[in-house]
């Protein structure tokens, strides 16, 4: 065997290793966060993967942040969707479009920065956040995973 191959084999198996332990690592996290909470359930490994990957792997990181994600979810979105009537005068300024699809057939999202007019009141801030969540929640229904 040359030596090329020899270093490719050996990749090949430190490449394997890596995947198994990252395998074992998200069904930890996947036990840990579903005992807790069996909600989570509903999300698929993509999400877990990547809380992993933003914490690190660390296991015990990935799952608290999991969990208070979920935890904001559920307070924030107590439905699982945030109807349109809860966010009328964000709407009606037209300031975020959906556009098709990019070449690898991920969605195309139009901000016009312009058209964001602060509105006065008490529940403004809110719904300002409720609108962003409405449109990333919206735009990440389009994508194909």
């Amino acid at each position: 065997m040359d030596t090329s191959t020899s270093k490719e084999v050996k990749k090949e198996e430190i490449n394997m290793e890596v995947s198994e332990m990252k395998q074992e690592k998200l069904c930890l996290v996947k036990s840990f966060v579903e005992e807790q909470d069996p909600t989570s359930k509903e999300h698929d490994d993509q999400v877990f993967k990547r809380i992993l990957l933003h914490r690190k792997m660390n296991v015990e990181e990935a799952s608290e942040l999991f969990l208070n994600y979920l935890k904001w979810r559920k307070s924030f979105v107590p439905n699982g969707w945030i109807s349109e009537t809860e966010i009328p005068n964000q709407l009606s300024h037209e300031k975020l479009f959906l556009q098709g699809f990019d070449k690898k057939g991920r969605p195309i999202a139009v901000l016009f920065f312009g058209r964001h007019f602060p509105i006065k009141g008490k529940d403004a801030h809110a719904e300002f956040k409720r609108f962003l969540v409405y449109s990333l929640d919206k735009l990440c229904a389009r994508c194909v995973l």
